[in-house]
């Protein structure tokens, strides 16, 4: 079989960095493979990836050892521009890529600049509108689609150009399970009917580890395993629900999909019967009085309405999720929750203390606003503006007078071993995320308000960020968490809310709106059901009560 990926023995290592980030990597990508590279939070599964098309270095900068060909052309004497034509690659953060304005437009650029024939250029782009379901977006602009929308068209202006290798970094951190269903469906055809190699880095391994090929995983200090990955995954670093649930009830081989985990469980089912009946739900915390009321939001932009007349009643000591398709009026209520976004119609009322002043937060000046109701964005760099990120957690520490070294601190407990002289856009999506979260959360706000926060962060990154927003509302604070995350969810929310077209179709304990729900249900609630368990936590701690 032809090798389409050929590292050999490189290492990658960045100006001013004491260590390599990628050290003696050798690994061959066969042609039509589908390969998984899975890691830590800031592991440098970005830098692997950037290498194929020669990015890192010729973009990034720093020193690259040893030798990268992609289908026979050596990356050292290939720019990226040199590769275009075999090569697609879509980064972490779509928005960074967009060359044009409008989707039809950016799906058509890629071809423009191969100078591909209008005809082929029509053709590709409709073939790819109905590939990623884009029909309905053809025509707008590219910056007011949602994060998830603009995933999608970012693979799509890749696919346009039928590239023979297809670099993908996260690509469907930002989709909600249906649409990520749909972009692995797309891309797993591309392999299977067309060839076509992709080598795809991957966070949310419970959507996408079952139809990989082969599993690259990298390890503390740079250095690199591949192989299967039934095989891998029992000792790697990071694993999804799934294989947990497999490694506690000593399955083997263990599965990599839920239907294999079914054909497993029967077992493990019989013994959770003994237990007596109950609904497991996540740690709840109490949730005490009301601390902010939105009646009548209504959110437009031009003829789209965005969030058409929500009414919601948040409460101190409670984790709510925010779910529904992308493009469901997630973040713009988010925003006009926060005070700085849009509203057109509606109140929002907030009560920061128990017998103080109702306060509207689009009322509020910025610093004060800050420190009652926060905002993580999807886009979390639009909060970072200094050159370093110790300047950054400084900065955060003299604006909400809090010690210095607090905003640190909590940035190594989310994210440890980020260096402080680091540029806040040279780190990691994950550690640039868990920045801003530090940052935010050094002014500890009664509400927070957080739009997709587990973008780019491993397993034990979202159990790290679980555990704070935990404490939070123990403390009393109210955190709000948008998010695709199913999982996620499942691990720290005590009420979901689902949107749809602008409007709150449910809303109710976690239990019971994901349980009831096929799209949101997480992976362990579909391989134990009858019963009703949503985490390996959750089965463990039930072992553990039920005789052998």
């Amino acid at each position: 079989m032809s090798v389409a990926i050929d590292f050999d023995r490189v290492s990658v290592t960045y100006t001013g960095a004491t260590e390599p980030t990628l050290r003696e990597v050798d690994l061959r990508v066969d042609e039509g493979e589908l390969c998984l590279v899975v890691g830590r939070t800031g592991s440098g599964k970005s830098t692997l990836l950037g290498a194929v098309n020669g990015l890192v270095p010729h973009f990034t900068g720093g020193t690259l050892a040893g030798r990268v060909t992609v289908l026979g052309r050596d990356t050292s004497e290939h720019r990226p521009r040199d590769l275009a034509d075999v090569v697609g690659v879509v980064g972490q953060d779509p928005l960074l890529g967009f060359v044009t304005d409008t989707v039809e437009e950016e799906l058509a650029y890629g071809m423009e600049q191969l100078a591909l024939p209008a005809g082929v250029m029509r053709k590709r782009v409709e073939e790819t509108i109905d590939l990623l379901g884009l029909a309905d977006l053809r025509r707008r602009p590219l910056r007011d689609l949602s994060g998830g929308q603009q995933q999608r068209v970012a693979i799509g202006a890749v696919l346009t150009t039928h590239p023979r290798v297809l670099v993908l970094d996260e690509p469907t951190s930002a989709l909600d399970p249906a649409a990520a269903e749909e972009v692995l469906a797309a891309i797993t055809r591309l392999v299977h009917d067309l060839g076509v190699t992709v080598l795809m880095a991957e966070h949310r391994l419970e959507r996408v580890l079952q139809y990989a090929d082969r599993l690259v995983h990298l390890l503390p200090g740079g250095r690199v395993e591949d192989g299967d990955p039934a095989t891998l995954v029992a000792t790697a670093t990071v694993a999804p629900p799934v294989v947990e649930l497999g490694r506690l009830a000593h399955w083997s081989p263990l599965p990599l999909s839920v239907r294999d985990a079914r054909r497993l469980a029967g077992p493990l089912r019989d013994r959770l019967d003994l237990a007596a009946p109950r609904v497991a739900v996540a740690p709840q915390s109490t949730p005490t009085q009301d601390v902010l009321v939105a009646s009548d939001v209504v959110v437009r932009y031009g003829q789209t309405v965005a969030v058409a007349g929500v009414d919601l009643t948040l409460r101190c000591g409670e984790v709510c999720a925010l779910v529904g398709r992308n493009g469901a009026g997630k973040s713009s209520l988010l925003w006009a929750l926060q005070g700085s976004g849009r509203r057109d119609r509606g109140r929002v009322l907030l009560k920061p203390e128990p017998f103080g002043e109702v306060l509207d937060p689009a009322r509020l000046d910025p610093q004060r606003a800050r420190r009652i109701v926060g905002l993580v964005p999807q886009e979390p760099s639009d909060l970072l503006y200094l050159d370093a990120v110790g300047a950054e957690c400084a900065r955060a520490d003299a604006e909400s007078e809090r010690p210095a070294g607090s905003c640190a601190a909590l940035l190594e407990r989310l994210a440890p071993g980020i260096d402080p002289a680091s540029h806040p856009r040279d780190v990691s999506e994950g550690q640039r995320l868990a920045l801003v979260l530090a940052i935010q959360l050094s002014a500890d706000p009664t509400v927070l308000l957080l739009d997709e926060p587990t973008r780019g962060l491993d397993y034990g990154a979202k159990r790290r960020l679980r555990d704070v927003v935990h404490e939070l509302t123990a403390r009393g604070r109210c955190v709000v968490i948008s998010t695709h995350d199913v999982e996620f969810v499942a691990e720290t929310a005590d009420r979901v809310v689902v949107m749809a077209d602008g409007e709150v179709v449910a809303d109710g304990p976690t239990s019971e709106v994901i349980l009831a729900s096929p799209a949101f249900a997480p992976q362990v609630a579909k391989i134990v059901a009858p019963q009703q368990f949503m985490t390996v936590r959750q089965v463990r701690d039930e072992l553990a009560a039920v005789p052998s």
